[in-house]
């Protein structure tokens, strides 16, 4: 795997030693860096569509519904940062279920958030937003794979050196991402006192909104996203100058706030976007529809701009962040090949997928994430509770198992025969899609209980 072994020119603040390794923690301006790095990495094109359109959607319950989206779109992803920094890895998580279980589920984590499904997506939404600027006559086919070809020739130069990431999207593109969502938040935010009350909320937000919200930040992928970061986000600040373990788990864990914190602004923000738009746009389906409207009121021609500059840059700032992931995992799984090779063979590939269009990514999305999302809930809350969780080895294996043996029956049910009934839908929770909650609670708790009786038994003996 290819690193950046340089040391950046701000200071690293050194506070002796501890296990004969030099003690160093980041300045705050390269903590700060760092987190927005990774909010670069997290904020991609689905986490820009999502609000806007929670906001519309939502009316006048948009406080309940963004709150909702705020746990999954935000806190998960913090919490699982935290909890693989803790852990070590992800495999190393993952382990404590099985290393079998570790291997498959961990590969599969990567590729769904790889090259089978979000890096084409990146390039694919990229495109879908630019579309509509080509010329009468144009072929959309020869136009996509064009730009899908350019689009991923940049994203796989750009991500040649992993350990240089902060450089790039944490002062450059990602500051830049931040700077011109600003100015269509801060438009937004201007016009809001004269503005009509906002209408009543309409489906999926008219019944439940917080928990529609919550599901809705399922969509973002950024749970799964956040379990494979972690190791290129090591990866920059070794290279910013810090080596001891604890400390880098430390600045890991402090970068996830950063990201946190800033995601959650830019989600209130884009959310306030689609509200000032509630009533006029209330039948519309898509976010990128509702930002694109609200630029335009108030910025003309330049507004369209803005907002095909904000897409393209998020989208750029996610392939770039998740090829490096991606190629950086599997150099280290296949010794004999190297981080570029990877790295390479991820970029080609997603070129390709990216070119079937969004519409097929999507749909393919759809079930991948029903089944992994469940389970990684799952590992992250178990992870934060490791010290617990470990002094009872068999809940892992139970809680995470049964967790996946329901996810993958309604992923599957719900792909191939939506029609079809299951026992499961009886279960608590599961018109809200969240059937898995009870059988994995209620594993943790038997397998648990189990494990002391035997413990008892065996020490009477």
């Amino acid at each position: 795997m290819a690193q950046d072994s340089q040391v950046a020119s701000t200071p690293v603040v050194a506070r002796g030693e501890r296990d004969g390794l030099p003690v160093r923690s980041l300045a705050p301006r390269q903590t700060l860096s760092v987190g927005i790095t990774l909010f670069s990495m997290f904020f991609g094109a689905g986490n820009l569509i999502l609000p806007p359109l929670l906001g519309v959607q939502a009316g006048s319950e948009g406080l309940p519904a963004i709150l909702g989206f705020f746990v999954t779109g935000v806190g998960l992803p913090v919490l699982g940062i935290v909890a693989v920094a803790l852990s070590g890895t992800l495999r190393d998580l993952a382990t404590r279920v099985h290393p079998t279980f570790a291997r498959v589920f961990v590969a599969l984590v990567y590729l769904s958030i790889g090259p089978c499904l979000a890096i084409p997506r990146t390039a694919s939404t990229a495109f879908e937003m630019l579309a509509p600027l080509l010329p009468e006559g144009a072929s959309p086919e020869l136009a996509r794979l064009a730009f899908s070809v350019a689009f991923f020739a940049v994203a796989y130069v750009l991500a040649l050196r992993p350990g240089r990431l902060t450089r790039l999207l944490g002062r450059v593109t990602g500051p830049a991402l931040i700077a011109l969502i600003v100015v269509v938040v801060a438009s937004a935010l201007a016009s809001l006192p004269g503005m009509a009350p906002a209408p009543a909320p309409v489906a999926p937000y008219d019944g439940a909104p917080a928990v529609a919200g919550f599901l809705t930040g399922y969509q973002t992928m950024d749970l799964l996203a956040s379990l494979t970061f972690g190791i290129v986000i090591a990866t920059n600040v070794r290279a910013l100058g810090v080596s001891a373990p604890r400390d880098v788990t430390r600045a890991v864990c402090g970068a996830g706030v950063i990201a946190g914190v800033l995601m959650m602004a830019v989600y209130g923000g884009l959310c306030v976007v689609g509200y000032e738009l509630s009533a006029d746009l209330a039948t519309v389906t898509n976010g990128a529809v509702v930002i694109t409207a609200s630029a335009s009121a108030h910025f003309g021609i330049a507004g369209t701009a803005i907002v095909a500059a904000i897409f393209l840059l998020a989208c750029l700032n996610v392939c770039i962040g998740l090829i490096s992931c991606c190629g950086s995992y599997f150099a280290e799984e296949l010794p004999s090949v190297s981080y570029r090779a990877c790295a390479l063979a991820f970029a080609v590939f997603s070129c390709a997928v990216s070119n079937l269009g969004l519409d097929a990514i999507i749909s393919f999305s759809a079930t991948l994430l029903g089944a992994l999302y469940p389970p990684a809930i799952v590992l992250v809350a178990m992870g934060l509770l490791r010290c617990r969780c470990d002094a009872v080895p068999a809940v892992w294996p139970w809680t995470v198992g049964v967790t996946v043996a329901v996810s993958v029956a309604e992923a599957l049910r719900d792909a191939l025969a939506p029609a079809l009934a299951l026992p499961l839908d009886a279960l608590p929770l599961a018109g809200m899609g969240l059937g898995w909650v009870l059988p994995a609670l209620l594993a943790a708790a038997l397998s648990s209980a189990l494990s002391v009786l035997l413990r008892r038994r065996h020490a009477r003996a």
